[in-house]
């Protein structure tokens, strides 16, 4: 991590989150987003699937359906209220290539956002953990479509579906081992971040025996303070901004 973050850009108003999995922006920016939508910024989200594989012991057919019901109550409780979920993309088995750039790039000239938040691309995380491959896909994808969004000789099809270029002004990569800037969280986003990932009720029943609000709880807790030395001992949330 670098020695001392910066603080993030407040030079737009709408931003676009496009993710692999339900619960992704939870554990990655959730109280992010609360500070943001607090502020009056308007706020999205994108996700590739609806997170089918994700529990061990619900069939795909089911846990869709459930996790995607899930995500929508999370998003209310940080004030967002556009959560759109693409098909044609399995989770677990995301394939980065021209498809899902299409996809996302769509994505982006529909909603036309300033900012474009994902989560972390990259191989590892700050632990050294390896990263998920859905993770590295969608988050590799989400940074060229970008460009791909801004170029009407890209996907010439969208253009024909009256989908204008866009080009947001810059990417903020959640989760990233390498962040730049941080966004300093009250104790009201922090709450309601809390809620809005233990409304991922069943899927973290599935990660840990704890109750999903106390885990909800210890996650968050771990996120904001684990920048917090390097932006001036103030809970935050740490960005990679391209």
């Amino acid at each position: 991590m670098a020695d001392s973050l910066q603080e993030f850009p407040d030079d737009w108003t709408r931003a676009l989150a496009i993710v692999a999995h339900p619960d992704d922006i939870e554990f990655g920016a959730g109280p992010a987003v609360a500070r943001w939508t607090a502020q009056g910024r308007e706020v999205s989200y994108l996700l590739v699937t609806r997170g089918e594989a994700g529990i061990a012991d619900l069939a795909p057919a089911e846990c869709g359906p459930l996790r995607e019901a899930e995500q929508r109550k999370a998003a209310v409780e940080l004030g967002v209220h556009e959560v759109e979920f693409l098909d044609g993309h399995r989770d677990g088995t995301i394939v980065y290539g021209p498809d899902l750039r299409r996809d996302l790039a769509r994505g982006i000239r529909r909603h036309r956002p300033d900012l474009v938040i994902t989560f972390n691309h990259h191989d590892t995380w700050a632990s050294g953990a390896w990263n998920s491959p859905d993770h590295g896909a969608v988050g590799r994808a989400a940074l060229d479509a970008i460009a791909d969004a801004g170029n009407r000789w890209i996907h010439p099809e969208l253009s024909d579906e009256g989908l204008e270029p866009w080009r947001p002004k810059r990417v903020a990569i959640a989760g990233s081992p390498r962040p730049t800037h941080a966004v300093a969280v009250d104790d009201e986003a922090r709450e309601r971040a809390v809620r809005s990932l233990a409304a991922h009720h069943r899927y973290l029943e599935a990660l840990s025996e704890d109750p999903p609000a106390e885990r909800a709880r210890f996650i968050l807790n771990h996120l904001l303070a684990s920048a917090a030395p390097c932006f001036g001992g103030r809970s935050c949330v740490a960005f990679q901004i391209v």
